[in-house]
């Protein structure tokens, strides 16, 4: 029971990095691409993306927080005492980043609205940093079994913590522009799908040469977790390297919807690759699943419940996904029919 609730957990994941992740890509497109005027267009395009749906991602990162500490409690104790300050500061940068993105449309004045931009765009870099640290910390070994903790600097600010940091900004900016190329054309507004193309393109090419720094990183200071790679979880690995070529072969041949599709999976299968390699450790190589999983009746009820969750919410997620897509959800601030009074009408 408790490999079910892990693999669950490795699921929940990776719909965080391909939903969540490419939240926080946005912002990091919105960081860079310029002043007022120069950066207003590209802006107008990732506010109308994520609008509708950036407080619904944050969903998968609660659900991982809530399974993690109810199945595995010996290893979320461990990992909260030890990540506390690259926890802490993902939260803020989360709360800071959501008030900005609502606050900026609110406000009048170009001074307030540059501030309000730029938090919003600040703590979009700074979130997927953080819990890639989160992530090169686990798999490095810093982060002590037992409900131990560890370094509290050293334990997120090590080289493959900072490298694996690295990479989740920038595959959170590759799938962001993969997904700003279709909702930029799907409103044809082809200027634009070619702005973010190119982008795409780019930051494939910077994610795939940080991969490859981090492997020899892993190799140094995580052995196990890079022996796994090389072994167990390889034919993913290698999957996950094809998806995302080809995603980049679409992209070059303006193929935007087929290249999302692709750019899904290699995110998703970064992920996988990720729990596969690290098996059979939460911690390694000091906890191991079975060794930190709760009494077999919590997992059984908690199992239901995710079955249950499954049921319930998941398909409010894919009709909000379906609706946005479709451009049938009413914007951000604006007026909706069904906020007018009932006598509206009639004059």
């Amino acid at each position: 029971m408790s490999t079910v609730v892990a693999i669950v957990l490795m699921l929940a994941l990776a719909a965080y990095a391909v939903f969540g992740g490419a939240d926080f890509g946005a912002g990091f497109w919105d960081l860079i691409a310029g002043g007022p005027e120069r950066g207003a267009e590209p802006r107008n395009v990732i506010e109308r993306s994520i609008g509708p749906v950036w407080e619904a991602n944050h969903v998968w990162l609660i659900f991982v927080f809530v399974v993690t500490w109810t199945a595995f409690p010996p290893a979320y104790e461990s990992i909260v005492l030890t990540m506390f300050v690259p926890l802490t500061l993902a939260a803020l940068g989360i709360v800071f980043r959501g008030a900005s993105f609502a606050f900026r449309k609110a406000v009048v004045t170009l001074r307030f609205r540059r501030i309000f931009g730029a938090a919003f765009a600040l703590s979009s870099v700074l979130v997927p940093f953080c819990m890639g640290a989160i992530a090169g910390g686990i798999a490095s070994g810093h982060v002590p079994s037992g409900g131990k903790a560890g370094d509290p600097v050293d334990s997120w600010l090590n080289p493959t913590s900072v490298v694996t940091g690295v990479l989740a900004v920038a595959v959170a900016a590759y799938l962001a522009a993969v997904y700003l190329v279709w909702d930029a054309r799907h409103f044809r507004e082809f200027a634009m799908g070619e702005y973010f193309r190119r982008r795409a393109v780019v930051s494939a090419v910077v994610a795939g040469v940080v991969a490859i720094v981090d492997l020899f990183v892993l190799n140094s200071k995580a052995s196990h977790v890079f022996d796994g790679l090389m072994s167990r979880a390889l034919p993913t690995a290698i999957l996950s390297v094809l998806c995302g070529a080809g995603a980049l072969v679409l992209l070059m041949r303006y193929a935007a919807r087929g290249a999302r599709v692709l750019a899904i999976l290699a995110v998703a299968l970064i992920i996988v690759s990720w729990g596969i390699a690290q098996w059979p450790y939460l911690l390694p190589v000091s906890l191991k699943i079975k060794e930190a999983a709760a009494p077999t009746a919590t997992l059984v009820a908690l199992v239901v419940a995710v079955g249950l969750a499954v049921l319930i919410v998941v398909p409010g997620f894919v009709l909000l996904y379906v609706l946005d897509q479709r451009a049938m959800l009413p914007e951000e601030g604006t007026e909706d029919v069904g906020d007018r009074p009932l006598d509206a009408s009639a004059g």
